[in-house]
């Protein structure tokens, strides 16, 4: 049995533009079936994030990506997405990807050449011997926080008030 939506994936990697504008209605004649009520309703419906819906997966596998959503007239178009990159290893996936390879070459090579600094603190899995964890820092940099936020300001100030 066929995704519901692989008629899309197969029309647009039919395609040889780069630029596919289509309306809600023609994309319907495509999959040969009625898109649901949030496709109408709904902007972030036809965003490119790959866990949004199933026919998001069909467009992204065909190497395409949705750009100016017009809900009122009914019209997006798909544009080709770069060569040689992935929706799904985009943002913080590629970052993720890059530095567990970037760990996996630490790890291949001999101890003396790991980059760690003197003042490492000793770790269990390091035989007593001072050095970081071969995981430290691998997240750093993929957070940013906004200029002004206090970290340390309560999320909710309601909260622990007693009420009378």
């Amino acid at each position: 049995m066929k995704p519901k939506y692989a008629a899309l994936e197969e029309f647009l990697m039919g395609q040889d533009s780069q630029e596919i504008s289509m309306s809600f209605a023609e994309i319907e004649a495509v999959i040969a079936a009625k898109l649901p009520p949030s496709a109408y309703k709904h902007r972030p419906w036809w965003s490119n994030n790959p866990s949004n819906s199933v026919i998001t997966n069909s467009w992204l596998r065909a190497g395409f990506k949705t750009e100016r959503v017009d809900m009122k007239g009914r019209r997006l178009v798909f544009r080709r997405a770069a060569p040689g990159r992935s929706e799904s290893d985009a943002g913080i996936n590629r970052t993720f990807a890059e530095r567990h390879a970037r760990f996996r070459r630490e790890e291949a090579m001999p101890k003396s050449q790991h980059a760690q600094p003197e003042t490492a603190p000793a770790w269990p899995g390091n035989g007593g011997k001072e050095g970081w964890h071969p995981f430290f820092g691998v997240l750093k940099g993929t957070i940013r926080i906004a200029p002004g936020v206090d970290l340390t300001e309560p999320a909710d100030p309601e909260w622990g008030k007693v009420y009378e």
